[in-house]
Order: structure tokens, then sequence, then C-alpha cells
């Protein structure tokens, strides 16, 4: 994993983007505050900006660092990304039109190093052009999308993963909204 973690740094580091496991399926990513990579990403999946990507941050400390409106408790213990109000230090084509972001505490233990490691915050969106089916595993990406890759990381590509996150909004008056 060590090695894996080396190159896929030098990859965020140069603005590129990689193609990775998650805590969820397989995911497209990049540096969360490189627009020209975030861009990169749209281009890839052939998505409009208006679709708003998901954030991956290591703890609770980086997201503070994002966002004022964190809750005193933990909201799930499943992956579930939160839409936060009040967002700051992220590019700005990542951000919804409201100006809120889609940004989930990671729980696998690969991204979570990768996070720490690099220091920042990074994209996570389903490896797949936008409108089709997400990927269940490695196998089911399509060649689209793992040749506009700058870097695939080559870890649990026969594992099988089910589900997407759960997303939730915190409203302005701290309500909770379940969106999927």
């Amino acid at each position: 994993m060590e090695e894996e973690i080396t190159q896929s740094l030098k990859i965020l580091q140069d603005g590129g983007v990689i193609l990775y496991p998650t805590d969820t399926i397989w995911g497209l990513g990049c540096d969360a505050t490189n627009p020209d990579a975030i861009q990169k990403i749209y281009n890839i999946k052939q998505r409009k900006e208006s679709k708003a990507l998901i954030t991956l941050v290591s703890d609770k400390k980086m997201l503070k660092k994002l966002t004022d409106s964190v809750p005193d408790t933990d909201i799930t213990s499943d992956p579930t990304t939160v839409i936060y109000q009040n967002i700051e230090g992220l590019s700005d084509n990542l951000l919804a039109e409201d100006g809120t972001a889609a940004i989930r505490i990671v729980q696998d233990n690969f991204c979570k190093q990768l996070i720490e490691i690099f220091g920042k915050a990074i994209v996570s969106t389903s490896a797949n052009i936008s409108g089709t089916k997400s990927p269940k595993q490695f196998s089911d990406i399509t060649d689209d999308i793992i040749n506009n890759a700058d870097y695939i990381v080559n870890l649990r590509k026969k594992e099988r993963r089910e589900n997407s996150s759960r997303i939730i909004k915190i409203e302005k008056n701290g309500s909770i909204t379940k969106l999927r």
C-alpha cells in the first residue's frame, strides 16, 4: 500500500487524476483545491459543472478547516456524505451553485492515509461517465475512464462494493435532510 500512496501523491501534487478504491465504490480523484485538476474530472466524466463533486477528508479536524457548520456529534458510522454550508478552502468549481460542498470523512485505510500525507482534501466521484451506472468493482470501469486517469491504484481490484455513500444535507437552521 505504501507504494500506491507514494505514486498517488505524485499525481495529486502534479495536478493529475487518480482512479482509486474508496470506502464505497471506485472513484476518480484529484486535489480538491486545484481547479484545473477538477476540470479534468468533469471532462473525463462528461459531467456538467453544475453537478458538484464529493470531497473526501481524513478526519473531523480537516473538515473543520473547510466549514464552521460541523455538528458536535458524529452523524453516522456508515459512509455518509454531508452537504455543508459556509465552505472555505476548496476550489470554486467544486462547490454547488448555492456555495455548499458535499464532504465525507473517509473510513477506508488507503484513502485516509493518502489524504493525511497529502495534507489536503481530495475529490471523489464515481468512476463512470455521467448518467451511466456506477462501477461496483474495477472490472465495471470503462476504457473511457481508465485511459484518461493519470494513475490507477493497484489495490482491491477484485473486491465488489454494492453501495455509494448516503448523502444528507445540514440545512441553515441545523435540520438534516436525507438526499440519498
